[in-house]
């Protein structure tokens, strides 16, 4: 179906409109959404940072006053070997930082002295270790916000030796301040770490460390106090994989088996955002080496994150800051969808307005169509005066009105033959060979569409092996016949008849060619079966098939013949006997007569397997026709040990060549009965059996043979598998069966032996509804 201007106009213009609309709109929701994931990744970097800062800030604090009071003791100005001074110091310095959980120091002779943040009696406890050789004395003392004394009390059991502890050998191994790995703290369950600064003498001696144990939850609240869009959040992770600090703190910690605590892996966090924001970055030596941003989809979400580098070799912590895309160019989105539910409105007025613009553009155009097609029909004149229309469409007429007439003229010259022709009919260039024009029936001979044609020249279509089919610059006016190949669409082979005829102008100048083509492929493949068939048959005739079974049906009718003589000459003697009863003589003539009919029968199968002249298809039954066939073979079939059951269905007639069909089947079950004469196999057994397929009706034929070789081309000429056998008979027999629009083939699939099919067309006037029953013959 053709459309009409009227609605093609308005369809493009409303699809142009829609198309720029859309383009706009999704141009400036590329570039907007650029512009925000690169706001959004400047944001989250910032944050980052700023979390950064944030930790140093908080930590470095208790790094100064833990070097402080090194480097006050190394100078002397505190001694450090004065608990109450040293107490005294290390109170001012946990006053100076509410951060720090407790300051404490310890000498090398195992002295401790501990100043931390008590709950009671006193706003501040300090433990006091004195170390005498192998005596160890500990005092608790608690005190005011002034440092003065509230209680004390000694603790004997108290056996603290700070020389044994990680960060004390870690200082004094480093000769340099050092920051532990965060840990729970066991008395507050709270997370923290510790930073020691060794104290040494000016030697390089070591006298004692100084140690800082900062509590570092104020990070993850600091974090959760962060807002990253809608719902974004950081996360800080320790160089082993923990995490150190998070929005929710609750999340942080875990009971190990033996009651501890300790921090919770980020690959086993409650925080499923958390884990794939950290999927791509290994905690230690993965670590990423620079601020890196990436994106991941978590349950359909699109998120996006930065990865800070580690803050410091002393601070091994990793910094993630992610969020939701959405928060960042969610409005754009929708203000995208929005903008095109608008494109569409606006199309959709286009449209309209594009219609009715159409109507009024497509009026002139009407009335010109209207009256070409009158032209065409010869219903008006061509010199008829034009409607009123556009100067385009005048000159459009006038081209038209020449087409016309030159159209009308070729008419004449070949009025409708050319295009109706039973044959295929082509006009051929003379100077070039292409195809000017083609019929409907040519473009079916070739397999080609008429467009596809006249982009061609006869020799592309000519087959390569045939001799070159020249028409180009031939000045002589005869016709040219002959048989040709043509080169089918598909690549197979048509066999052509093709007449050439040259027609000139009134000059006797040559025009063009015109072509009759018919396609004879059937015929050349009908008279090559034919001859094939024939040869075939004739070898097979006089070498094959009638001395191969002749010592067989010779021993078959000595049979017969034989008892028929016995039994006369025992009759004979009966009756001259006198008292001889009836019976017996009648027993003996009663089997002379089924020995007669039983060579008569076999006489009869020869006959008609040997007679010739039968060439004409006709319906008759198959299940005759096989128990007269089996007949030749059955003496062989005895003489080797071979059963041969016919498994029989009741199937209606078949049509065919009855003696051809017979000889088909004698040369199947004589193939099979050849393949198991010198097999060692026990089971020698040919299964025969009849069955209704569709519109025809199968035997299938199945031996306990060896088997066909593989690969071996059974159905080849000269191609056998027995040391004396001429390789004709499945050759032939496949030819005959196929002329009767029949099929033979090996089922390949069949591993017990060999299984042939042979298919015969049903008779059209026969019933094929039938009942199938069972019949099973021993032979």
């Amino acid at each position: 179906m053709k459309l009409s201007l009227g609605i093609l106009l308005a369809c493009c213009l409303a699809g142009l409109q829609f198309l720029a609309v859309t383009v706009v709109v999704y141009s400036y929701y590329v570039s907007s959404e650029r512009v925000l994931l690169d706001h959004a990744r400047n944001l989250l970097g910032d944050v980052g940072r700023n979390t950064i800062e944030h930790a140093k800030g908080f930590l470095s604090p208790a790094r100064g006053a833990a070097e402080l009071a090194a480097r006050l003791a190394e100078n002397r100005i505190i001694a450090s070997d004065n608990a109450r001074r040293v107490e005294q110091l290390l109170f001012q310095q946990l006053r100076i930082a509410p951060q720090f959980a407790g300051v404490y120091y310890g000498d090398r002779s195992g002295s401790f002295v501990y100043v931390k943040h008590s709950e009671g009696p006193g706003a501040y406890r300090s433990k006091i270790v004195k170390a005498d050789g192998a005596t160890r004395s500990t005092q608790l003392i608690w005190r005011d916000r002034e440092f003065g004394v509230v209680d004390t009390r000694p603790d004997p059991m108290d056996q603290y030796d700070p020389r044994t502890r990680p960060w004390y050998q870690t200082a004094k191994s480093q000769a340099e301040s050092v920051w532990t790995d965060p840990y729970i703290f066991f008395s507050s369950r709270k997370p923290g770490i510790t930073v020691a600064a060794p104290v040494l003498t000016e030697t390089g001696e070591l006298q004692g460390v100084v140690g800082v144990d900062i509590e570092i939850d104020e990070i993850s609240r600091f974090l959760a106090e962060l807002r990253i869009g809608e719902s974004g959040a950081a996360v800080i992770v320790n160089a082993n994989g923990d995490v150190i600090a998070h929005p929710d703190q609750q999340l942080l910690q875990q009971i190990t088996a033996d009651g501890t605590f300790q921090f919770v892996d980020i690959q086993e966090i409650d925080d499923p955002v958390a884990r794939a924001a950290f999927a791509g970055v290994s905690p230690g030596t993965g670590t990423v080496s620079q601020e890196t941003y990436s994106t991941f989809i978590h349950e359909g979400q699109n998120y996006v994150t930065t990865v800070m580098p580690p803050i410091s070799e002393q601070l091994p912590w990793t910094i993630a800051v992610f969020a939701p895309e959405a928060d960042f160019i969610g409005s754009i989105k929708e203000n995208r969808e929005l903008n095109i539910w608008i494109a569409a409105g606006v199309a959709c007025l286009t449209a309209l307005i594009g219609v009715l613009l159409a109507h009024f553009i497509q009026r002139p155009v009407s009335a010109f169509a209207v009256r070409a097609a009158l032209v065409s029909q010869g219903e008006i004149d061509p010199s008829t005066p034009t409607p009123k229309t556009y100067r385009e469409l005048d000159l459009a007429n006038e081209t038209l009105m020449r087409e016309i007439s030159q159209r009308r003229q070729t008419e004449q010259v070949y009025g409708q033959t050319f295009d109706h022709s039973s044959h295929g009919m082509v006009q051929i260039s003379q100077d070039t060979g292409r195809f000017i024009r083609v019929n409907q029936k040519f473009c079916e001979i070739s397999g080609y569409r008429s467009e596809e044609l006249l982009q061609k020249s006869v020799n592309d279509l000519i087959h390569p092996d045939d001799a070159v089919f020249l028409l180009t610059g031939r000045t002589d006016t005869q016709a040219i016949n002959g048989d040709w190949r043509c080169m089918h669409k598909t690549g197979k082979v048509v066999w052509v008849n093709v007449n050439v005829i040259m027609i000139r102008d009134d000059k006797d100048m040559p025009q063009y060619y015109v072509a009759t083509i018919a396609d004879i492929t059937e015929t050349k493949k009908a008279a090559a079966k034919i001859k094939n068939l024939s040869r075939d048959l004739s070898h097979l005739a006089r070498g094959q098939v009638l001395s191969q079974m002749a010592s067989g049906l010779a021993h078959e009718l000595n049979q017969p013949l034989t008892a028929i003589a016995q039994n006369a000459d025992t009759a004979m003697l009966t009756a001259k006997e006198p008292n001889m009863p009836r019976p017996a003589l009648m027993e003996l003539l009663s089997d002379i007569e089924k020995q007669a009919h039983r060579a008569g029968e076999i006489i009869h199968a020869l006959r008609n397997f040997a007679k010739k002249g039968e060439e004409e298809r006709l319906p008759f039954d198959l299940r005759a026709l096989l128990r007269h066939s089996l007949n030749l073979v059955r003496a062989e079939a005895a003489e080797n040990g071979i059963r041969i059951l016919v498994e029989d269905s009741k199937t209606p007639e078949v049509v065919g060549i009855r003696v051809q069909v017979a000889q088909v089947i004698v040369n199947l079950v004589r193939n099979s009965i050849e393949a198991m004469a010198d097999s060692a196999s026990a089971e020698r057994e040919i299964r025969i059996s009849t069955a209704l397929a569709g519109e025809f009706v199968q035997i299938k034929l199945e031996d306990t043979g060896p088997g066909i070789p593989a690969g071996f081309e059974l159905f080849t000429q000269f191609e056998t598998t027995k040391p004396d056998g001429m390789g004709l008979g499945l050759s032939i027999s496949r030819s005959m069966i196929e002329a009767m629009h029949g099929r033979l083939w090996l089922d390949k699939d069949y591993a017990n032996g060999a299984r042939f099919h042979v298919t015969l067309p049903v008779a059209e006037d026969v019933d094929a509804d039938v009942g199938a029953i069972s019949l099973s013959v021993h032979v």
